[in-house]
């Protein structure tokens, strides 16, 4: 494989990917659909590596894992970018509404330290 710059920016990633699915005539096959299904494969996969660990086997990783798991990491990234491709969705701009979002159902003041669910205290 030649030398291909490597991206460093979420644009020229997606644009990587999409180069790389059209070189393949792939297209055809990354519908909504297909694409959300692949996706969530790929995120179980990552799921996996942590089924039968303890919560502190889950944080303490070799190298060796560091990198499968990041290579089920990116499998998800690359659909996950792909389905905002075919959808017409701004990743950025859309993280950035549900943090807005985020923030009001979960105000600092009631979920500060807390895992509850929002409606636990959403109208209190």
């Amino acid at each position: 494989m030649p030398d291909v710059p490597q991206p460093d920016s979420l644009d020229q990633l997606r644009a990587r990917i999409n180069h790389f699915v059209q070189e393949r005539d792939w297209e055809q096959f990354h519908t909504p659909k297909n694409l959300a299904m692949a996706m969530i494969v790929e995120a179980a996969e990552v799921v996996e590596h942590f089924q039968w660990d303890s919560p502190q086997e889950s944080i303490t990783l070799s190298e060796e894992r560091k990198t499968e798991i990041g290579h089920e990491l990116a499998d998800t990234l690359v659909y996950l970018l792909r389905i905002a491709e075919v959808c017409g969705i701004d990743l950025i701009a859309a993280a950035n509404a549900k943090i807005v979002l985020n923030a009001k159902k979960y105000p600092v003041e009631k979920a500060k330290g807390s895992n509850a669910k929002y409606t636990a205290y959403q109208d209190q």
